[in-house]
């Protein structure tokens, strides 16, 4: 089974929030459902802001765990206009690419 490592932002709250997830369709539907009940409810809507795919689970919990002990908005923000980190981050998570 296939992951995704994604980061959706909040316009409304000014706020990333990072996440995992076998089915990314049906956990941005969650996260902006009116049936959402956890933290990311403050921030609706949703957008994506990076999503990255064909991850093995392993891979996407440690990228995930990477991603959120980083704390960086500008990381974030340079992951997203740098493909070539994007690159690195799946190298470095075992990824060929």
């Amino acid at each position: 089974m296939d992951f995704s490592v994604y980061i959706l932002y909040s316009r409304s709250l000014d706020k990333f929030y990072i996440g995992y997830t076998a089915d990314f369709t049906a956990r941005l539907a969650f996260h902006n459902s009116a049936q959402n009940k956890i933290w990311t409810k403050r921030g609706q809507p949703w957008e994506v802001h990076l999503l990255i795919d064909r991850l093995e689970k392993s891979q996407a919990l440690k990228m995930e765990k990477h991603l959120k002990k980083m704390k960086s908005r500008n990381y974030l923000l340079e992951l997203k206009a740098d493909p070539s980190a994007i690159d690195g981050l799946m190298r470095r998570f075992g990824q060929s690419i």
